[in-house]
């Protein structure tokens, strides 16, 4: 199956899932108001960030596939970088505004409607586990993020619901704030190891994957390289790495084993994710005045 198979594909079922997240947000939204629940309105908080995500991704998914043009030489893969930043905003926004109304309930429990929140909850385990099956067999890195996320959202309606069935049996409305603290902070927490990661890639950052020491021992131990000195890595969007570096070979090399040499570095390399590489052949007796750069 070709390359633009999968991405249609991917874009398809993105965008199903997107529509299904953000309606069910909608009605999230309206049944925590309706039921009083600080969890649920955390739960939707959640959900419209992951909608906004979802969206992003779903358009960025085409946008990415633009080929490189005057604007832009590298094309436009960085652009889904900007569906993380705005959708980390929405969730900080939403999560600050969430812990503001959730802890002094702590102190002050309010009634919530029980019932009401059950059946939410029970809706929410059904709608984020149907959208996780319809990305049970994605292939590319977009729909496994996005899967592993609305996986999350499952588990988070069933801490909802088991709060719900005890506050059935037990008159216990300082578990709705609890759960909704709990909720708030652990979506705060990736909010900020997300942010960390796609600041790293702006700031052009060697992916975390990557160490640069054992690629240039691992090259100098399989092919005909003196030494390698220059070498700038980073990152496109966390998944299409970009790699240039001065290559130094022996003095009497010929021009056909440069060339060779020039393929069998970009066929190693190619297991490491890096699709786009730049190299540079010195002989030994050059001097290069970035050797220490």
């Amino acid at each position: 199956m070709s390359h633009h198979h999968h991405h249609h594909h991917a874009a398809s079922n993105i965008k199903v899932v997107f529509f299904l997240n953000l309606s069910f947000t909608l009605l999230e939204i309206v049944g925590g108001i309706w039921t009083n629940s600080v969890a649920i309105l955390s739960d939707a908080v959640h959900d419209l960030g992951d909608s906004v995500a979802l969206g992003l991704s779903w358009y960025f998914a085409n946008v990415s596939q633009k080929k490189r043009d005057s604007h832009f030489s590298y094309g436009y893969k960085r652009f889904s970088l900007l569906g993380a930043l705005i959708s980390s905003f929405i969730l900080l926004v939403g999560s600050t505004l969430i812990l503001f109304e959730a802890i002094p309930r702590l102190i002050h429990p309010e009634t919530v409607h029980v019932n009401g929140m059950i059946l939410l909850a029970i809706l929410g385990v059904l709608v984020n586990g149907a959208a996780v099956l319809k990305l049970r067999r994605g292939e590319t890195q977009n729909e496994r993020v996005v899967r592993l996320h609305l996986l999350e959202d499952v588990f988070g309606w069933f801490a909802v619901l088991i709060a719900g069935i005890v506050m059935l049996f037990v008159n216990l409305p300082v578990l709705d704030p609890i759960l909704s603290v709990g909720i708030t902070l652990y979506i705060l927490w990736h909010v900020f190891k997300n942010l960390r990661e796609t600041v790293n890639v702006f700031l052009q950052a060697i992916p975390a994957n990557m160490n640069v020491e054992q690629l240039e021992a691992m090259l100098i131990e399989k092919l005909p390289i003196q030494s390698i000195h220059d070498w700038h890595l980073w990152t496109m969007d966390g998944e299409y790495h970009v790699l240039s570096c001065h290559v130094v070979v022996a003095d009497n090399l010929p021009s056909k084993d440069i060339i060779d040499l020039k393929t069998q570095i970009r066929e190693l390399l190619k297991q490491y994710n890096i699709q786009h590489l730049t190299i540079e052949v010195e002989y030994e007796n050059e001097c290069c005045e970035l050797v220490n750069c």
